[in-house]
């Protein structure tokens, strides 16, 4: 294909580690709508990390979606994932490139490492933009129709706001940003919390308020962390689809969520995600630093349905889950700080051209680390007192958080210090995913 009509390509990407046949068939079918609604190249990109046998019915669910124009699918397992990223860190060359590799294609879950793998390989296949979606969630149906988001992503992303401000419904922009390209285009979703924890919630409510409210500031009054807890994972409850809305705004970074958004090259071609492993949350950083930068976004209604697979249900997916949930928590301290100081920062996080300036976070992130960790400490105390008065496996996972407990606060810290290695490697690591091309990695 000729890389010059890159302008005309987006990624959309699905991301898994799951069996999701019927995620991977939908997706399909948001792809060909992409392509016969907007004339767009659809990258219908899905990165697997599933075990051998999901992979094989996953091949065959791709080998038998039906042909369309204007839609080339990419079903990537982990070897070639690792193909086509040791072939661009070879030509980045950054200065650990072991710990880079390791960094963008981990050996344990991590949201934001996956994402990354996207975006490079989005860079390299000469796409404008990244519209990610997750395997544990479904579209919305009205009418017998499948309810796409891509519908508002495509009608506004990349273009100035001034001319974005035809395709929503309304307008809340400070004029002074009008100029400025639309980088993020995002929604929510419906159905279950989007953190597992609403058992705690049926068990015991005001448990559910002392564990919840540990991701705040640990400065916050009793009220402001209320209401974060009241907002916090339920993204927009049960209201269904009944007829578009959408908003031009600076998209507070509570009301979308990552199985639901796009964002556009300029954007993520110059900062990833954060690599965390473990780390519910860890792929949220973006949605923050477009607010805060006052990039203009659209905030829609097309919201997704989540749902939660069975693995989380039995012993060994409980565990995982919660210490994903704990090392949010204590990820909080940091990125708590960093994004008080890119609110702060305002205006100079971006350069002259108006595009996102890394070294300005890089810093933040490194000072960050400089912080006490009594926090974090309290964090884990007030867990492991809320989880034994729940009792049984939680009192169980509680005696873990105590063995573990220097472990995971050595592992946030260091989360911090990998997350700026890799901001720093970025643009040498776009640029040469860019100039190499995908090859036979995504063929």
């Amino acid at each position: 294909m000729n890389r010059a009509t890159g302008a005309d390509r987006i990624c959309l990407a699905l991301p898994t580690n799951r069996l999701c046949s019927a995620a991977i068939s939908a997706i399909a079918g948001e792809a060909a709508y992409a392509t016969r609604h907007f004339g767009v190249e659809v990258h219908l990109l899905i990165l697997d990390s599933s075990d051998e046998a999901t992979r094989r019915n996953h091949a065959h669910v791709v080998a038998g979606l039906p042909a369309t124009h204007g839609v080339v699918v990419h079903h990537l397992d982990e070897e070639r994932q690792r193909y086509f990223l040791r072939r661009v860190i070879r030509k980045a060359g950054p200065a650990e490139p072991d710990l880079i590799l390791d960094l963008l294609l981990p050996d344990a879950v991590s949201y934001g490492s996956c994402t990354n793998r996207a975006f490079l390989i989005a860079g390299a296949l000469g796409c404008r933009s990244v519209h990610r979606r997750d395997s544990d969630s479904a579209y919305q149906i009205l009418d017998g129709e499948p309810v796409f988001p891509i519908h508002h992503e495509l009608a506004s992303l990349g273009r100035p706001a001034a001319e974005a401000s035809a395709e929503v419904s309304e307008t809340a922009l400070d004029p002074a940003h009008a100029l400025r390209p639309v980088s993020m285009v995002g929604s929510s979703f419906i159905g279950e919390l989007s953190v597992d924890i609403d058992e705690i919630r049926r068990l015991d409510e005001g448990i559910y308020h002392d564990v919840v409210s540990l991701w705040a500031p640990g400065h916050w009054s009793d009220e402001q962390k209320r209401q974060l807890v009241e907002e916090s994972f339920k993204g927009s409850g049960t209201e269904r689809f009944t007829r578009d809305h959408s908003v031009l705004t600076l998209v507070d970074p509570m009301r979308v969520d990552m199985c639901n958004i796009s964002f556009h090259h300029e954007v993520y071609g110059r900062m990833p995600l954060p690599p965390a492993t473990s780390t519910i949350g860890s792929d949220y950083f973006l949605i923050h630093l477009v607010h805060d930068a006052a990039l203009p976004g659209v905030l829609h209604n097309r919201d997704i349905e989540n749902f939660y697979t069975p693995e989380r249900r039995t012993d060994a997916g409980f565990t995982a889950y919660q210490t994903r949930f704990v090392k949010f928590l204590l990820s909080m301290l940091y990125f708590n700080f960093v994004y008080d100081g890119m609110a702060a920062a305002g205006p100079a996080l971006l350069d002259e051209h108006q595009r996102i300036r890394p070294d300005t976070v890089v810093g933040l992130l490194r000072a960050s680390t400089g912080l006490d960790r009594t926090e974090n400490l309290w964090r884990l105390e007030r867990v492991g007192i809320s989880y034994r008065k729940l009792g049984g496996r939680y009192e169980a996972f509680a005696d873990r958080l105590t063995a573990h407990r220097d472990r995971l606060l050595d592992e946030a810290e260091r989360d911090i210090e990998h997350f700026a290695l890799l901001i720093e490697a970025w643009a040498p690591l776009m640029r040469a995913a860019e100039d190499h091309g995908v090859g036979s990695a995504a063929g």
